[in-house]
C-alpha cells in the first residue's frame, strides 16, 4: 500500500508517528508537512528533522494558515493557497497514494483537496477534546474520522466516526544521554513541546539556580533562533558549580522514541499542555503543572489541562500570572504535596486506548480494500 501522511505541526505528527511506527514494513510512506516550524523562523520542523532522522521520505508544501477571524494576515494567507494546491497536486500525481491519512494542521487542507479530486479515499485523525478547523472542514468528504476521546464525536458525522484513542510513541531510548547524577533528589523535566516555549524557558532561567539546590531538572528548550533560549541557557549552566551543573540536563530536542524515558524518570512535569504531552502524561501517570499556550484556536490547550486538573493529577499556572518565584513556590507545593497526585494515576490511565495505533491502521486497512470493491 502507498500511503500518504500529512500533518501540519509539531502535535499533529506526534500522533502521525504513533502510526508510522506500527505500520507494516511493505507499506510505501510519504509524509507532507512543513519543513519550518515558524514561518519568520528558519528553525527545522520537528516533523522534517524526526522524518530525516528515521529515514522517511517527506515533501514540504507551503500554504497559508487557517485563521477563525478575518484580518490583514488573511490576504498573506489567501496568496499563499494557490502555491499549496499546485505543489499538492504534483504531490498527488508523483506519489499516487492508495489512502491519504490527515492528523490535522493547515498543511492537511491543499492535500486533501486534490486527493478528493483524484478519487483518494481520506481518513482523518482528530487528537483534541473538540475539533479543529482543518479537520472539521475535511472531515466533510472524508470516508472516515478517528476520534481520539468520545467528547469530540458531537463535532463529526456520526456514520464516520470510529473511536481509536490517541495513538502513543514507542518508546525507543534511554535517559542515559541526560548524564542524570545518582542523586536521591526528584527530577523535574520541563519542556514546552518540540519547538520549546520561550515563555517557560525566561521563568525556568530566573529560578534554575534555586531549583537545583534541591532537584534535578532536565530542561527542553526547543531551537527558535529568534530567542536562542539553548545558547543563553548554556551560558547559564556555565555560571553554576560543578555540582548545580550535574544536576541541569539541558537539550534543544528529545527525539521523539526517547521522550517516553525521560517521562518515566521525572517526579514532575512542567510543560505546554498540548493534547500529546496530556496523553504521554496520564498513561505515564506523571504528576504536571501545565503552563497552557495563552493563545490559539478555541483555548484547547486549557481544555486539555482543565482535563488532567480534574482527574487529579495536575495543577494549571496561567502565563500572565506567573513570575519566576511564583512558579517556584508551585514546583515547590506539588512536590511536597506528590503522593496525592499519585494516587489518582492509576485511575487516569482508564482514559487511554492502549491499542489506538492498531485502531488507526485498521482503519485504513478497511477504507483500501472497500476502494478496491
Amino acid at each position: 500500500m502507498k500511503l500518504l501522511v500529512v500533518a501540519g505541526g509539531g502535535g499533529h505528527f506526534a500522533a502521525a508517528l504513533s502510526v508510522l511506527q506500527q505500520i507494516p514494513k511493505d507499506w510505501e510512506v510519504l509524509i507532507v508537512g512543513r519543513k519550518y516550524s515558524f514561518e519568520a523562523d528558519k528553525t527545522l520542523s520537528f516533523e522534517y528533522k524526526t522524518a530525516q532522522n528515521l529515514g522517511l521520505r517527506f515533501e514540504s508544501i507551503t500554504t497559508g494558515r487557517l485563521q477563525r477571524k478575518l484580518s490583514f494576515q488573511s490576504l498573506n494567507i489567501f496568496a499563499k493557497m494557490p502555491i499549496g494546491i499546485l505543489q499538492a497536486i504534483k504531490v498527488i500525481k508523483n506519489f499516487k497514494p492508495d489512502v491519504v491519512v490527515s492528523f490535522g494542521g493547515y498543511v492537511s487542507l491543499p492535500i486533501c483537496f486534490i486527493a478528493k479530486s483524484f478519487n483518494i479515499p481520506i481518513i482523518v485523525h482528530e487528537q483534541t477534546f473538540t475539533a479543529g478547523l482543518a479537520n472539521k472542514i475535511v472531515s466533510k468528504f472524508a470516508e472516515k474520522i478517528c476520534i481520539s476521546w468520545e467528547d469530540s464525536r458531537k463535532y463529526f458525522p456520526k456514520d464516520k466516526v470510529v473511536f481509536t484513542g490517541n495513538p502513543l510513541k514507542k518508546n525507543e531510548g534511554s535517559n542515559s544521554q541526560f548524564n542524570i547524577p545518582d542523586e536521591k533528589l526528584p527530577v523535574i523535566y520541563v519542556t514546552g513541546g518540540s519547538s520549546g516555549a520561550h515563555a517557560i524557558n525566561v521563568l525556568i532561567e530566573e529560578i534554575i539556580e534555586k531549583l537545583l539546590v534541591e532537584y534535578i531538572v532536565i530542561h527542553q528548550t526547543g531551537d527558535a533562533k529568534k530567542f536562542g533560549d539553548f545558547d543563553r541557557l548554556s551560558q547559564k549552566k556555565k555560571s553554576l558549580s560543578k555540582d548545580l551543573q550535574k544536576r541541569y540536563a539541558l537539550i534543544k530536542f528529545i527525539e521523539a522514541g526517547q521522550v517516553f524515558s525521560v517521562l518515566e524518570k521525572a517526579d514532575l512535569v512542567i510543560s505546554r499542555s498540548g493534547i500529546n504531552s496530556v496523553t504521554e502524561i496520564i498513561h505515564l501517570g506523571k504528576p504536571a503543572l501545565f503552563i497552557p499556550l495563552p493563545f490559539g484556536q478555541r483555548n484547547e490547550q486549557l481544555t486539555n489541562a482543565q482535563f488532567v486538573k480534574k482527574i487529579g493529577l495536575a495543577e494549571i499556572a496561567q502565563q500572565k500570572d506567573l513570575t519566576g518565584d511564583k512558579l517556584l513556590e508551585l514546583i515547590k507545593q506539588m512536590l511536597k504535596n506528590i503522593d496525592l497526585y499519585k494516587n489518582h494515576a492509576i485511575e487516569a490511565k482508564k482514559f487511554i486506548q492502549k491499542e489506538a495505533a492498531e485502531k488507526i491502521i485498521s482503519v485504513i486497512v478497511h477504507v483500501n480494500q472497500q476502494k478496491k470493491t
